[in-house]
């Protein structure tokens, strides 16, 4: 009990009864009572709307109306303060049905005394406390779960959702009550889902385990799973769940691998070149001198010849890797990426057209301006086209180009249903002198990331052998 004055309303429409109950209320000990009457059911709503009070007792018998409907009616409107309900004699069904409108307690007004009034205050203020506390410490985890910007949800042990926050639904892409009909097994690879199962059988808890989950779109999305198994107060277990999602972070670290790799591959590049030029010139020198000394029209100026064209083909092959390796030199501009793409079509049009590649093209209706060097981003784009088209089987290829236009970005989408890409060759495909190609050298797809990467674009790869490829490249939009 508080050592301060305890505000307390009497809601009767009986003076008298009022009078006989704040008798025994003052009579108790060592507490200070405030006590007010009410009798007119709509001014005592009022008071209840204010929480003018620390208690409240409520006569059954209020006119038209029942303390019960007042009490179910302070609820709808908040009220956290004890309420009591009295009534003339004892009734089961009246005391059962009191305590499921809210009523703290009931009592009847004929077995009423000094100590019954003191142990109710009592108990129902700490009760009242406690519940206050619970409240609000419900009301801050509530603030909490919605307010996550990860996906924390609840389920049952089976993993079906009971349920989730508002960016459970922004990860997946299911809104809340699609998710509410879905279990966790749904989102998650069978392979997952056994280790899942396995892990929780043996163990209360899953920590930091990195998955993919599908989207509603069919995309895959990287997260960190928590799963806790939890019990509530009847004993029934249940999981609470978080899922981080790191997809832009894995996508930034792949970024970060490819460009230590360009750049690795370009230091070895130069140090290689130097070593080989050297020689090289000299190889180039002495050829020179000695065909001024043969006979131009003997066999030996023919072997002259086979040694200066390989010789300038090693050259070349040198200036090429150069080129794939060291950051290109760009002229940045405001750029429309619709005509950018529409010059890297037009360059392999006369391919596209030989391979009888169905194009269908799809641009957004607004102009989609980033800050680039148009001439390297056709050839960047030709190289992924190109790419696409050679992995295509003649008559029945398919490509899709797209333009599209997302809050601060551009993106450009290539597709293609050709052969398609391993997943082991997918993690590298960007690597200088890696190629899948019978005749190819490896340089194509690296100096186009050089360039994208120099346009602080973002490339992602999708791919499914006999199924296709499809490049994603995001550009930011240039500021106005």
């Amino acid at each position: 009990m508080p050592s301060d004055s305890t505000r307390i309303l009497v809601i009767d429409d009986d003076e008298d009864d009022f009078f006989i109950t704040s008798e025994y209320i003052r009579k108790i000990k060592d507490i200070d009572f405030q006590i007010d009457w009410c009798y007119r059911y709509p001014d005592a709503i009022q008071k209840l709307k204010e929480h003018a009070y620390d208690i409240y007792f409520v006569d059954y018998f209020l006119g038209a109306k029942t303390g019960l409907h007042l009490i179910k009616e302070a609820f709808k409107n908040n009220c956290e303060e004890p309420m009591v309900l009295l009534t003339g004699k004892g009734n089961q069904a009246i005391d059962r049905e009191a305590m499921e409108a809210g009523a703290m307690d009931y009592l009847i007004k004929s077995e009423l005394n000094e100590e019954k009034l003191e142990r109710c205050i009592r108990y129902s203020l700490e009760r009242a406390r406690s519940l206050k506390a619970l409240k609000a410490n419900e009301r801050k985890f509530r603030s909490l779960f919605e307010s996550s910007k990860d996906a924390v949800f609840i389920s049952g042990i089976d993993l079906h959702f009971k349920d989730v926050n508002n960016a459970t639904s922004g990860l997946t892409g299911f809104n809340k009550q699609e998710l509410l009909g879905m279990e966790f097994w749904s989102l998650i690879e069978p392979s997952e889902s056994d280790f899942v199962k396995s892990q929780l059988e043996v163990s209360n808890e899953i920590k930091d385990r990195e998955i993919e989950i599908r989207t509603r779109s069919g995309e895959k999305k990287t997260c960190i799973l928590f799963l806790s198994k939890e019990w509530d107060i009847e004993g029934n277990f249940y999981i609470h769940g978080i899922l981080h999602d790191i997809t832009e972070l894995k996508k930034a670290e792949k970024a970060t691998l490819q460009a230590e790799k360009l750049a690795a591959a370009g230091r070895l590049v130069q140090t290689l070149a130097h070593e080989v030029r050297n020689p090289l010139n000299n190889i180039n020198l002495s050829v020179e001198q000695l065909s001024h000394e043969l006979d131009p029209i003997g066999e030996s100026q023919i072997y002259m010849e086979i040694i200066q064209r390989n010789s300038k083909r090693i050259g070349d092959i040198i200036t090429e890797l150069l080129n794939s390796s060291r950051p290109a030199d760009m002229t940045f501009k405001k750029i429309i990426l619709q005509e950018v793409m529409d010059g890297s079509i037009f360059a392999a049009l006369d391919r596209i057209t030989l391979q009888k590649v169905n194009l269908q093209v799809k641009y957004s209706d607004e102009p989609a301006y980033i800050m680039g060097d148009a001439s390297k981003l056709k050839i960047a784009f030709l190289n992924i086209i190109i790419n696409a088209v050679e992995a295509m089987h003649e008559d029945n290829g398919q490509l899709s180009i797209s333009v599209g236009s997302d809050g601060l970005k551009h993106t450009v989408k290539i597709s293609d249903n050709g052969s398609g890409i391993s997943e082991e060759n997918l993690s590298k495909l960007f690597e200088p002198y890696f190629t899948s190609k019978r005749n190819g050298i490896g340089l194509g797809l690296a100096s186009t990331l050089n360039i994208l990467q120099s346009h602080n674009a973002t490339v992602e790869v999708k791919s499914k052998v006999s199924v296709g490829t499809t490049f994603i490249v995001t550009f930011n939009k240039a500021l106005a």
